[in-house]
């Protein structure tokens, strides 16, 4: 999605009103329960809250001119991955194999072989995603995420099928946002 974002898709930056503001607020808690405890170190009642409305409908919400969540079309809000990295018990992983690695940090959508690896598929037992699901994604052996998906099916559909695209990628490493 952000593969040649730049400043030059940048339409409109705005500072929000309080009442927008809270808004926000509410619509991230409620989508990030596990938020609500640090959102005003987050979102700071008093820091200046932007939005940048860029191309393809792209809203990105800047608190003191850090980008920290964005979302399309007025859909669910994603993290960007300097926020995951600072709280990153937020939302739901998965984790990928080695050979998935180059392909998730050069944007490619996450396959189920990548997903249902022998090293990686007893964690996505143990921790289910239902589908169209937010998820942090996690390379094997490493703690920090590299990427940022929504699953395109459950994780028993994904161990079960083991083809077709798993988690469709929305934001990685060394991507425009980033």
């Amino acid at each position: 999605m952000f593969k040649k974002f730049g400043g030059d898709e940048v339409r409109d930056r705005s500072k929000i009103k309080s009442s927008q503001q809270r808004g926000i607020r509410s619509s991230i808690i409620e989508q990030f329960p596990k938020l609500e405890p640090y959102m005003e170190q987050i979102m700071p009642k008093k820091g200046e809250v932007q939005v940048a409305k860029c191309e393809g409908k792209i809203s990105v919400v800047m608190v003191d001119d850090e980008p920290l969540f964005y979302n399309v079309r007025d859909g669910p809000y994603y993290p960007t991955l300097r926020l995951v990295h600072k709280y990153p018990f937020m939302m739901a992983t998965m984790r990928v194999d080695k050979g998935a690695i180059r392909f998730v940090l050069s944007g490619a959508n996450i396959m189920c072989p990548g997903l249902t690896h022998a090293n990686v598929v007893e964690e996505l037992k143990a921790n289910p995603v239902p589908e169209n699901t937010p998820v942090v994604i996690l390379a094997e052996g490493k703690e920090t995420a590299l990427a940022i998906g929504h699953t395109q099916m459950s994780s028993q559909e994904i161990i079960s099928v083991n083809k077709n695209i798993g988690v469709n990628v929305v934001h990685h490493l060394n991507d425009a946002l980033w």
